[in-house]
């Protein structure tokens, strides 16, 4: 099984860093269902995932979510900026 860690910008420009083996549903998760979306990212809606990485084991992407999320905000924006035109169109239209 395939483990993606990815990175999020919220409404307010902040980023929430998180794992997950489908984006597609974690995403639709953290923009519309309260009791499965992160409590950080409740309050924050709508999300875009802005970065993600492919991973091949839980361990893997939880190693590399704690690296993410260790970045400086500047850092975080290089990330995202890197991905802009690899993002898939259904996170793009999200």
């Amino acid at each position: 099984m395939s483990w993606y860690v990815y990175l999020l910008e919220c409404a307010d420009n902040t980023y929430y860093t998180g794992i997950t083996t489908d984006l597609k549903r974690r995403l639709h998760e953290h923009n519309s269902d309260d009791k499965k979306a992160a409590k950080y990212t409740r309050s924050r809606r709508p999300l875009n995932i802005v970065y993600f990485e492919l991973c091949q084991s839980r361990s893997e992407a939880s190693v590399r979510e704690y690296e993410i999320r260790k970045l400086n905000r500047k850092k975080k924006k290089e990330l995202a900026s890197s991905m802009l035109s690899q993002l898939p169109e259904f996170i793009k239209k999200a």
